[in-house]
């Protein structure tokens, strides 16, 4: 694995006025989406039920969502001691949705909840994978390790597009890449609720993600089962991205932009900065998603491809910074 710069140590009270101010900012964001949309929740005899129906099952699931991906992106950079890397950019997503294609293909009328647990077992693979393949190789570019992740994630994609073309289910697999929250709708985004938990766990476990991010032989010098912290941290990295890429899709950058900007504005402390990560994470998916309801209405672009965009730039950004920095 390959070390980055030397991150700030800060100690900070978890909940501030700031944080304060910036759950007030979420939440009219959340307040907007809710009453963002083409149909006349207010004009319409059904507009109550149609606001129960899509509008707040929508929101809900932008919120946990993004929470959920930012949080893994935050997991992911700390285990790999890498600011570059995220489920999308190590491969972990595709991996998520080779399980779902095999079980599309395989099992077509698996239950949801088999669906999900099939693609958390790719993902949990994948990121091993991953994990194994930087144990094995000495990269010494904090740069050269995204762009393994990329490149085994490429090798995924490509064999998913051949097994997709070769079983006909090439327009399910392009539905999965255009991540999308127009098809969230009560009664299906419910299992969602499980990234929840995932983040919570998270949180109570965050200190010795932090210990593990010094590396092994620090990590076990102060007492910590590092490999145990790895398998664990890999676990809710999986879980999270497997639940997701089923009810959602594919949702690039997030987990990239999120914690490199709460870092940048906050420094390294994970357990001051989870809530900001979380919120961050929900601020920006609801943003781009408003933006991709209203900017070609009465139709929607998917949220994916504002975030690819947004996430291009911010990684750049960080390039660029990275070589000033040195």
């Amino acid at each position: 694995m390959t070390s980055t710069t030397a991150p700030v140590r800060t100690k900070s009270k978890v909940f501030t006025g700031k944080l304060a101010l910036g759950i007030l900012g979420v939440l009219l964001l959340l307040a907007l989406s809710l009453f963002t949309g083409v149909y006349d929740i207010f004009g319409k005899d059904d507009g109550a039920q149609m606001f129960t129906i899509t509008r707040i099952p929508r929101t809900i699931a932008l919120v946990l969502a993004g929470a959920a991906m930012a949080m893994s992106g935050l997991v992911m950079q700390l285990l790999t001691q890498n600011r570059f890397v995220e489920p999308t950019t190590t491969g972990t997503t595709e991996w998520a949705g080779l399980g779902l294609l095999t079980m599309l293909v395989l099992f077509p009328s698996a239950s949801l909840l088999a669906k999900m647990g099939v693609s958390i077992i790719f993902a949990f693979i994948g990121t091993m994978v991953f994990f194994l393949f930087l144990q094995r190789v000495s990269l010494k570019a904090s740069l050269t390790v995204p762009i393994v992740g990329i490149m085994l994630g490429s090798v995924i994609g490509a064999f998913s597009t051949f097994f997709a073309l070769s079983t006909d289910k090439l327009q399910s697999l392009g539905i999965w890449m255009a991540g999308s929250f127009t098809s969230v709708i009560r009664g299906q985004y419910e299992v969602l609720w499980i990234v929840a938990l995932v983040a919570v766990a998270i949180y109570i476990v965050a200190d010795r993600f932090t210990v593990a991010g010094l590396g092994e032989e620090i990590a076990t010098n102060v007492g910590l089962n590092y490999r145990r912290v790895m398998l664990l941290g890999t676990a809710l990295i999986a879980i999270a991205t497997g639940v997701v890429t089923v009810v959602i899709g594919n949702l690039p950058f997030l987990g990239l932009i999120v914690p490199n900007i709460v870092s940048l504005i906050r420094g390294d402390d994970l357990r001051s900065n989870l809530p900001w990560v979380c919120l961050l994470g929900v601020a920006i998916t609801t943003v781009c998603d408003l933006i991709g309801r209203t900017i070609i209405m009465p139709f929607e672009v998917p949220v994916s491809l504002i975030l690819g965009v947004l996430g291009a730039i911010v990684f750049i950004f960080l390039l660029l910074r990275q070589r000033k920095v040195g």
